[in-house]
């Protein structure tokens, strides 16, 4: 999910404002603290064992080969969230820098950014009544830990608490366009064996930076279930996982409008329904009883139902969705339950948006391959080319592998199996982990321990050593230069143009890019030969559609006079 950087002032100015008259609630939230008095706050100072192993009595943190981050963390709420804060220090205040250094970038006025710590009060005032308190403890814990340099936003708990809910509002202010998560399941006769497979693509994109550190986090809580989820600092919540009953959790954003209070961050949903749920029925019943405040489909593997079914919430609306009469279950970025059947947000984004070529692309490929396993679900998410295998440019939003993902994963419940991504994005190895030798071993003496399981990787793309890979990453870097001269008006070599739409031939966003450039320099003659090739390309949504078009039919007024 990119954001971009005309959203938040925008936001801000139309929104903002009028709140700042309301206080009402706000004072509630913002002294808010959860009941500690139950927990402990004694844990084990960390030892370093070298520069990627740091230890902690039980809870250790290492990083394997593959240069993921694995975190094995156990004990009552505060405990875990203290020796989450303790041990992933670094890895925290990195990831929060990540995010928060964007407010300087994003709403570099001094006034503006008083502005949105008050919004964000506003916004958030009633997220605590939403929360359960075991996850606020955990979160308080944890922001012992978090950085000074930001204190200005929010107090560390309270923006600590706030940052739970960045995918919800992030999605949410881009009018959850942008976000192109792409999952899928299959079972009994649609697999070699006949267990219950599970993949899928998080694509969740917040600056490059944000990718480079994910931690495959192993949570022991004193209790409810045992799980596995991929995180990054900071994070306790749950965006992809698995527990030690063979439960699974994805999430997938839906459409919705942009909210005007928080509740409960999706991610603390499916944390809650990863630590205590172990069947489709109890995962259900967590799903409902809590408020959310934007729309997602909720992917639910059970090793113990056998099956997957998509749990679809929405502040006014609630669905279940099976698959009738398959033993497949395919989900992209809308809802397929019949609560939405009627819904015109819903209908609209699967007419404009590229969630239903994606579904498409995943059916065509899972029928391509009737017998699915571990290694062709790692294909699939691999895939970067459209329907019937059409040539649409890397980095294109109707591609499973847009080149952009967080992580991809792949389940496998009944075996407590799974595997997980390695960067560059799903290009490298995917590392094997199983969950039943890693909850039943004690780590009280754990040193330079590795988690994963040798056996179980799948091997690297080889696509990222292919010079169609090198022209793709040249083309990100063209792309940052061309936009950041168009910001500036600053003027650029005419190479410069020539090579980003070589570098990435049947993307339409190379011509596009360049066609913005070429207009702003007032070439109207260039910029309208550029759209008029972005056209013939496999444009991503509706709305791009639209406004190709109405450039062109600018242009053509413009160069005919």
């Amino acid at each position: 999910m990119n954001i971009k950087k005309r959203m938040i002032p925008r936001f801000l100015c139309y929104l903002a404002l009028p709140f700042l008259l309301i206080s009402c609630g706000i004072s509630k939230s913002l002294k808010d603290v959860p009941d500690l008095s139950a927990y402990n706050s004694d844990i084990t100072q960390r030892i370093q064992l070298s520069d990627t192993t740091f230890v902690a009595g039980e809870s250790f943190l290492t990083k394997n080969k593959q240069r993921l981050w694995e975190f094995y963390v156990t004990g009552d709420p505060l405990e875990r969230g203290l020796l989450t804060g303790h041990l992933t220090q670094e890895l925290f205040h990195t990831q929060e820098h990540v995010f928060l250094s964007k407010v300087n970038e994003l709403v570099p006025s001094k006034t503006k950014q008083n502005l949105l710590r008050k919004f964000l009060a506003w916004f958030n005032r009633k997220m605590y009544l939403h929360v359960p308190e075991e996850y606020k403890a955990e979160i308080y814990g944890l922001s012992r830990y978090a950085s000074d340099t930001y204190n200005h936003i929010a107090d560390p708990y309270l923006r600590i608490l706030y940052l739970h809910g960045a995918h919800d509002i992030g999605h949410a202010l881009q009018d959850l366009a942008l976000v192109g998560c792409s999952s899928f399941a299959a079972w009994g006769d649609k697999t070699e064996d006949g267990s219950l497979i599970i993949g899928r693509n998080f694509d969740f994109y917040a600056g490059d930076d944000f990718a480079k550190e994910k931690i495959i986090a192993f949570t022991a809580p004193n209790q409810g279930h045992k799980f596995m989820s991929v995180t990054w600092g900071g994070m306790i919540g749950v965006v992809s996982g698995m527990n030690e009953h063979g439960l699974t959790v994805s999430i997938n954003a839906g459409k919705s409008k942009i909210p005007l209070i928080a509740k409960t961050p999706i991610s603390i949903v499916t944390r809650e329904i990863l630590q205590y749920a172990s069947t489709i029925e109890e995962a259900v019943a967590i799903a409902k009883k809590r408020q959310v405040f934007v729309s997602e489909s909720i992917f639910v593997g059970s090793a113990k139902d056998k099956k997957a079914i998509l749990i679809e919430v929405s502040p006014k609306n609630f669905g279940v969705y099976e698959v009738p009469n398959s033993n497949q279950l395919i989900c992209s970025n809308h809802f397929q339950s019949k609560p939405y059947a009627n819904d015109k947000k819903n209908k609209a984004h699967i007419k404009e948006s590229h969630s239903q070529y994606r579904y498409e692309r995943m059916q065509e490929l899972l029928h391509q391959s009737p017998k699915l396993t571990p290694k062709i679900a790692v294909d699939i998410l691999r895939n970067k080319e459209g329907l019937a295998n059409k040539e649409i440019g890397y980095g294109n939003e109707k591609a499973l592998n847009q080149l952009l993902a967080h992580h991809a994963i792949v389940f496998k419940p009944e075996q407590r199996l799974v595997w997980v991504s390695s960067n560059p994005y799903q290009l490298g190895e995917f590392v094997g982990y199983d969950l039943n030798k890693i909850f039943k071993n004690s780590y009280k003496n754990a040193k330079n321990t590795t988690l994963a399981d040798p056996h179980l990787t799948i091997e690297k793309d080889s696509f990222q050593y292919t010079t169609a890979y090198k022209n793709y990453e040249r083309y990100r870097q063209l792309k940052d230069t061309i936009s950041t001269a168009i910001n500036t008006k600053k003027s650029l070599s005419p190479d410069i143009l020539k090579n980003i739409q070589d570098s990435n031939p049947e993307y339409w966003k190379a011509y596009f890019i360049a066609g913005r450039y070429y207009e702003q320099q007032k070439n109207y003659i260039a910029a309208l030969r550029a759209f008029q090739q972005a056209i013939t390309k496999e444009i991503t949504t509706f709305q791009d559609q639209q406004k190709i078009e109405s450039y062109i039919k600018k242009l053509k007024r413009k160069v005919k006079k």
